[in-house]
């Protein structure tokens, strides 16, 4: 079940970071903030990256096995990484049309999904 929370505050936290990362590049394309100052940008960005925080602690503290959870320091990072990029890339088709999955992008997935099985490989 640990695993599991792990995950999800995981997938949570790196939907608020993607929007705190590019949502600002968005917000510009949409005409919304192009007359905001960089500070602002800045400041608006940090704002979601709270709520990015305050699932990405909590699933780290429960994932990690000195507290009770499955996963060693490795296995946190690599599995952070894969839902990040993968969050990321959902996000990015969806929200900003023009940047699609390329062959080059699908094989850079599977090599992330190797990366999975080797840290989990005893």
């Amino acid at each position: 079940m640990r695993a599991l929370w792990t995950i999800i505050l995981l997938v949570v936290s790196n939907v608020f970071m993607t929007f705190a990362w590019y949502g600002h590049l968005k917000l510009q394309e949409m005409k919304i903030s192009t007359s905001w100052p960089l500070i602002l940008v800045i400041l608006f960005s940090w704002a979601i990256a709270f709520f990015e925080y305050c699932a990405q602690v909590p699933a780290n503290r429960i994932g990690f096995i000195d507290n009770g959870g499955p996963f060693n320091l490795m296995q946190l990072k690599v599995i952070q990484e894969v839902i990040s990029l993968t969050v990321f890339t959902l996000i990015v088709t969806l929200l900003f049309k023009g940047q699609g999955l390329q062959w080059n992008h699908i094989a850079a997935f599977a090599c992330l999904i190797l990366a999975v099985f080797f840290v989990f490989l005893k």
